[in-house]
């Protein structure tokens, strides 16, 4: 059997949008990365459609929305995946697993979110159905303040890491001056990050608003082939590896201050490519939040638990350093329109192995990997992309 191959793309800008609605969102998209593709519609065998949604949009059952902007893709499979933030790489995964299975050629994916149109305490109450509701419901400050317990039992363990959480948000904002989809476009600075101020207050102490990513609208599609199909084509991005890996939801069945579900997801992709960490030229990392990047870092092995800090402090996390992480600036300052975050990475990495990412371009860029969470480490989604020569 071949791998899967990413052969088209296509991505919105994220932010607050004019887009009225989900659909408007999918239209943005859809045709776009078919075209991109250089394929016809009528090639696309089936659509997977990631959303979060849980009350963001009047409008769920969103698979057949597609057909709107496509028509050529009626009456051919299209259905939803929901997998909390990692809605998009679920999506994904079920388009790598059609092909597997050899029921078609070519599957369209598309990430999508339209989340500020809601009222602010709405959009906490929504985003908290993605923690355990029995146990996790009335921490203050929604899911905000699930990941502020979270670098609450860190600081406690390892000492206090307000330094590390701010240059983590410093570099992606930096980073994301690049990023032409980028909701903000902006370098805070370092100091700014660290300091709380009327424009940077407490929002789930120790996190503070520029450690928690942003409210987003957009969307991000992506059109895969088999390998065989994909080297005759234009462009081609490879799965070396792709693993899910699922951990316990409540977060006292866990050790909070480690991700071990996402540390087991790292160590199967990159068994199953048959490569090491140092073999990455950049990550694209789930930073919804600045704790969540550290914890990432020592899940991937880039450091041993308790040493995140050193992996940003010591610049290894820079574009220029050992192994760049976000590059794109991440969620942090790209957004974070849920259902289409997890396809919006694999979009950004490929465009950078492809050397087609612009202003974001890295000098070099050979192999990548990409890290999309549900949850607080819940969901956890691992792949391994280089291009196809």
């Amino acid at each position: 059997m071949t791998e899967a191959c990413i052969v088209g793309w296509a991505h919105s800008p994220f932010g607050k949008l004019e887009d009225p609605d989900i659909e408007s969102l999918i239209g943005r998209v859809a045709g776009a990365a078919i075209s991109d593709a250089g394929i016809a519609p009528g090639e696309i065998d089936a659509s997977f459609i990631g959303l979060f949604n849980n009350g963001f949009s009047d409008q769920d059952f969103p698979a057949s929305l597609v057909l709107r902007h496509v028509p050529e893709l009626r009456f051919k499979p299209a259905t939803r995946y929901e997998n909390a933030c990692a809605s998009g790489s679920a999506a994904v995964h079920g388009a790598r697993d059609f092909l597997a299975a050899g029921r078609g050629r070519f599957a369209l994916v598309i990430g999508v979110e339209k989340m500020t149109s809601t009222p602010g305490p709405q959009v906490g109450d929504i985003l908290l159905k993605a923690a355990y509701r029995k146990e996790e419901a009335e921490i203050p400050a929604g899911f905000a303040g699930v990941f502020g317990r979270i670098a609450e039992g860190y600081f406690q363990r390892y000492g206090d890491q307000s330094d590390a959480l701010a240059a983590i948000a410093a570099k992606n904002h930096r980073n994301g001056v690049d990023n032409p989809y980028a909701q903000m476009r902006k370098d805070l600075g370092f100091a700014f990050c660290r300091t709380v101020s009327e424009k940077n207050p407490y929002v789930a102490p120790p996190l503070k608003r520029t450690d928690c990513s942003l409210v987003s609208d957009g969307a991000a599609a992506l059109v895969l082939t088999d390998e065989e199909t994909a080297r005759a084509m234009g462009k081609a991005v490879r799965f070396r590896a792709a693993v899910q890996v699922n951990d316990f939801l409540p977060i006292s069945a866990r050790d909070i201050t480690r991700f071990e579900g996402a540390a087991e997801a790292w160590k199967r992709a990159l068994d199953a490519a048959d490569r090491r960490l140092e073999d990455l030229s950049f990550v694209e990392s789930h930073d919804c939040f600045t704790i969540a990047e550290l914890l990432e870092y020592e899940a991937m092995g880039l450091t041993a638990p308790g040493q995140g800090a050193r992996a940003v402090l010591e610049g290894w996390t820079a574009k220029d350093g050992r192994l760049p992480v976000n590059p794109s600036g991440g969620l942090k300052s790209k957004g974070h329109p849920i259902g289409a975050t997890g396809v919006s990475m694999h979009a950004i990495a490929a465009m950078q192995l492809t050397g087609q990412a612009g202003t974001m371009q890295l000098p070099k860029a050979d192999l990548a990997g990409v890290f999309n969470m549900g949850g607080a480490a819940v969901a956890n989604y691992v792949s391994i992309l280089e291009a196809v020569r």
